[in-house]
């Protein structure tokens, strides 16, 4: 946590995001240039564990056991409450539920702002 330490402070010092772009180099219109590019790429290949969270249960292992085709789980979240997205078991942002071609997603809704991430690191 001591290695982060300096990042943390510096994030401290960022007056507004237009600041930080300038900062680091970043234009406002999206777009990389070579040198942001060639340090991205170091990163691009790192693998990430990418979790989205319906809900929680606890159970006894005496009820998991008794599960069945067709059990239904009650969770702790309510329908039409957003869904967390985690990556390596960190929030980043909110979704809601989606279909695409047969196949369930997630559409994101609220991306966690940097400083609210580095506050729920404490």
């Amino acid at each position: 946590m001591a290695e982060h330490q300096d990042d943390f402070e510096a994030l401290d010092d960022i007056d507004n995001l237009d600041q930080f772009k300038q900062d680091q180099n970043v234009s406002g219109t999206g777009t990389l240039s070579k040198k942001e590019t060639k340090n991205l790429d170091l990163i691009l290949d790192i693998p990430l564990t990418v979790t989205v969270e319906l809900g929680r249960s606890k159970m006894l292992i005496n009820d998991l056991l008794q599960l069945g085709q067709g059990s239904v789980i009650e969770l702790t979240k309510l329908v039409g409450e957003p869904l967390e997205v985690l990556v390596n078991d960190k929030l980043v942002a909110r979704g809601e539920v989606v279909v695409v071609n047969d196949k369930f997603g997630v559409r994101l809704t609220d991306i966690v702002s940097p400083m609210e991430r580095v506050q729920s690191l404490t």
